[in-house]
């Protein structure tokens, strides 16, 4: 799998392309596949080069496990627009923005086809259209709740907030449920600032987040919400580069680790060589 610098918001992909986003895309959760393999497993075998990953093929299934810890994101403007139930889960009255759930909770979209747009559904719509066999179900309900509380756990180390995020899981051939995809990376989870969080919520600021968020909040002041009719903003070489200075930020802040930027320019031979030598020695 090669983890382009192409980035989406809404369901489309943006006209420019973030410098360095795939390799830090790959890497934050490579190491987040290599830090949960003991409680979950996934199809992660290694990275030959910063912005590849090589694993197991699987089957994957049609639905996205979505887990939240807070009110935020697009569960807060589901409640805002007066809405009090999410994917068949109901949401307490009183509310408000970024507040944490006593427990998190699990809203599950469907994994459109490509060109589609992701459905919200309920656990019990998702069972009564044979998307998802029930017992199949539990397993990726257990397997995301263990990998939300280990993420939990692990942002609070690095003095963040694991908001919510979402999870994969396919199918390998000897029947094996696995975590598949990327996993609590930028594009798939949302942080926050541990220290200043409390006051922000007491006094109903936005907290300081590490995500992807950002980026579509900016699209919404411009107009953008991937509805018919509307167009990309422009996107000027000096906002482009602070996304990619953000995403590297969020890298660095979770991993505790320092980023190396590998080549902008990937070559298709050379990357298939190194993938070639991989599976060589992995095989061996």
């Amino acid at each position: 799998m090669v983890a382009s610098d192409r980035i989406s918001a809404f369901d489309v992909v943006l006209p420019k392309g973030i410098p360095h986003k795939g390799q830090v895309l790959n890497q934050t959760a490579a190491y987040f596949l290599d830090q949960t393999a003991p409680i979950v497993p996934n199809w992660y075998l290694g990275s030959p080069h910063p912005a590849v990953s090589v694993g197991y093929a699987a089957e994957a299934f049609k639905v996205e496990m979505v887990v939240r810890g807070h009110l935020s994101g697009h569960a807060w403007r589901t409640y805002a627009g007066g809405g009090r139930v999410l994917c068949g889960v109901e949401l307490p009255e009183g509310m408000q923005k970024n507040q944490p759930f006593d427990q998190p909770i699990i809203t599950p979209t469907t994994k459109a086809d490509q060109g589609l747009h992701d459905e919200d559904m309920s656990k019990s719509e998702l069972l009564r259209r044979g998307v998802i066999d029930p017992e199949d179900y539990a397993v990726l309900e257990d397997y995301s709740l263990r990998l939300f509380a280990r993420g939990q756990a692990m942002a609070e180390e690095r003095g963040l907030i694991l908001v919510d995020t979402k999870y994969e899981f396919g199918r390998l051939p000897d029947g094996r449920i696995v975590l598949i995809d990327e996993v609590h990376t930028p594009d798939s989870s949302r942080y926050f600032e541990r220290s200043t969080f409390a006051e922000c919520l007491e006094h109903g600021e936005d907290p300081v987040q590490l995500s992807k968020e950002f980026v579509r909040e900016w699209l919404m002041e411009h107009g953008f919400q991937g509805k018919p009719g509307q167009e990309v903003p422009p996107m000027e070489s000096e906002w482009v580069e602070t996304i990619s200075k953000r995403y590297i930020s969020l890298f660095e802040r979770i991993t505790a680790q320092h980023f190396v930027p590998a080549p902008v320019e990937m070559r298709t031979a050379e990357i298939q060589s190194q993938v070639n030598d991989f599976v060589r020695r992995w095989s061996v």
